[in-house]
């Protein structure tokens, strides 16, 4: 079974409903629902989704939303060693970018999924978006 991280953008095209975003999105969280694939989250998506959530619903609304979101995914920990990777390495202008980064590093994932590829440029793991796995 492939394992995705899924950068915190799609999660939000999903769970937020974004167009012209959220039908890839949406297949894409169908099929770990069907266990075709494992979607690996950062913890940090929990708390950045939470905080747009909060904003386009209301705080309950959100962590219902979460709580439901949760059995979809795998959470990845952002611990000492990442978050010390991120900090030295020069390459991610966004510090959360590279949060991100090393969590799928650390996880040993197969594909990084982002909207954002410019974002993951020099990456050891392929990058590509919902709509490139989608079609392959």
């Amino acid at each position: 079974m492939r394992k995705l991280f899924i950068d915190t953008n799609i999660v939000l095209d999903l769970l937020a409903k974004r167009e012209p975003f959220y039908e890839d999105a949406a297949k894409l969280f169908s099929l770990a629902d069907r266990k075709k694939i494992l979607l690996i989250v950062s913890s940090l998506t929990f708390a950045n989704t939470n905080y747009v959530l909060s904003k386009l619903n209301n705080s309950k609304t959100a962590r219902d939303i979460l709580s439901k979101f949760k059995v979809l995914v795998t959470v990845a920990d952002l611990n000492d060693k990442v978050i010390e990777l991120s900090l030295n390495d020069d390459d991610f202008s966004d510090f959360e970018d590279g949060l991100q980064y090393y969590s799928a590093l650390e996880n040993e994932v197969d594909i990084i999924i982002t909207r954002n590829l410019k974002d993951f440029r020099r990456s050891k793991i392929p990058v590509i978006t919902a709509q490139t796995y989608l079609a392959q």
